[in-house]
């Protein structure tokens, strides 16, 4: 006979077509953000979900919310799996995507599988970890039901508004009080568990002039100038960043990039507005606020150089670094010590330079880790860049990894 851990193995083994199907049709629906009208996707998800024998709970986001989040329609799914009292542990992915952008050699929605890997928008990042623990949770339920002797609660938090923030995704479910958990799974990839990662705050930066004909621009403010002032200064800063060095592994320097900048009339008008906006990626040791206080210095010594010019700072986002919390150190042993193994190589808890839903998890008092399907790097596995790509032996390896470390989260024996 045999035992809860072999069953868990040969059912996912057995699921790898239908698993590999459930995939492609996810990634055949298209969910780009923006715009985000992720409306149709959600609906297709609910439906696959509930063909597994889930009941899925659809949570409609107010048109209000969706519309300050920048989106067109959100609906948030949740399942929940009971095998009896005990702790109660979310598994959140996302099923928003970039735009495809250009560059493709594949049809971005597609799901075409070549050497093994499946190729589409949203394939890594993160419409694979539907999959995954959609399966994972099913291989749990064949393990009860040879059985073994589990306590607690999964729930699948499926969200759709990663790309702009998480507000109405994973924040708006806890705030709502739809969920509870003690304890959180975020998408990740294969060979890392990740349990920090940098925060974000976003900038827009405006200058305002006075518009002038281009034969006497000095009867103008040029904004523009004034603007490309305030950059070089901002540049000149940036390199500073490079001496601060976050002391969890993978995290690296801080970082600052000016990542969108637009303005101007015509070619012969001098510019009577300059808008740019930044990213500065914050290590999990800074402070948000201090880092904020710290660019607006920068800006506003860089703009005293042109008194004419009016210049304004607002904040566009604002994610705060996840450091570990006390209670998901098991939860990260257990995968590690089981991803090691099956993916046959070490694997560690480290930190990553981006930022994630997690953080929302976190802030609400709940112990978070990342893993999930996916190759080593977010490079390899082309990441919102042109031709995404996930090697299908991952997904199924991950599936497993996940489904066993639930499995001793909540064993009774």
């Amino acid at each position: 006979m045999r035992d809860s851990k072999e069953t868990i193995a040969a059912f996912l083994t057995g699921a790898r077509e239908a698993q590999t199907h459930f995939l492609a049709e996810l990634v055949k629906v298209p969910s780009d953000n923006p715009p985000g009208d992720c409306l149709a996707h959600a609906e297709r998800a609910a439906a696959l979900l509930q063909d597994l024998g889930f009941t899925v709970e659809c949570h409609a986001v107010p048109e209000a919310q969706v519309r300050q989040a920048g989106m067109v329609r959100a609906t948030n799914l949740v399942v929940r799996r009971r095998f009896g009292d005990g702790p109660v542990i979310a598994l959140n992915t996302h099923g928003d995507v970039v735009p495809p952008g250009e560059g493709w050699t594949r049809d971005p929605y597609g799901a075409e599988i070549v050497d093994g890997w499946m190729y589409g928008r949203g394939v890594a990042v993160s419409k694979s970890d539907f999959a995954t623990y959609a399966y994972a949770l099913l291989a749990l339920e064949k393990a009860v039901a040879a059985g073994a002797r589990l306590a607690g609660t999964v729930e699948l938090h499926l969200t759709y508004d990663e790309e702009v923030g998480g507000d109405i995704g994973p924040r708006w479910l806890i705030a709502q009080g739809i969920s509870k958990p003690d304890l959180a799974l975020g998408a990740g990839f294969s060979y890392a568990v990740v349990n920090a990662h940098n925060g974000c705050l976003h900038l827009e930066v405006e200058v305002n002039g006075r518009s002038a004909h281009a034969a006497m621009p000095f009867t103008g403010v040029d904004a523009l100038q004034a603007a490309t002032h305030i950059l070089s200064a901002l540049y000149a800063w940036r390199e500073s960043l490079a001496k601060r060095v976050s002391d969890i592994p993978g995290i690296g320097s801080p970082q600052l990039t000016v990542g969108l900048i637009k303005g101007g009339i015509n070619t012969n008008v001098v510019p009577d507005r300059v808008t740019f906006r930044l990213d500065r990626r914050m290590i999990p040791e800074e402070k948000s606020d201090q880092v904020e206080a710290d660019l607006r210095a920068v800006i506003a010594e860089a703009a005293g150089a042109y008194p004419d010019a009016k210049v304004s700072v607002r904040q566009i986002l604002l994610a705060e670094p996840l450091l570990p919390l006390d209670g998901g150190r098991r939860l990260a042993d257990l995968l590690c010590a089981h991803a090691s193994r099956i993916m046959g190589e070490p694997v560690i808890a480290k930190g990553v330079p981006l930022y994630t839903d997690a953080r929302h998890y976190a802030a609400a008092g709940i112990p978070i880790v990342l893993y999930g399907a996916g190759p080593h790097t977010i490079q390899e596995a082309n990441a919102h860049r042109a031709d995404e790509r996930l090697p299908l032996d991952d997904l199924y390896k991950a599936t497993q990894v996940v489904a066993l470390t639930l499995h001793d989260l909540l064993s009774k024996a």
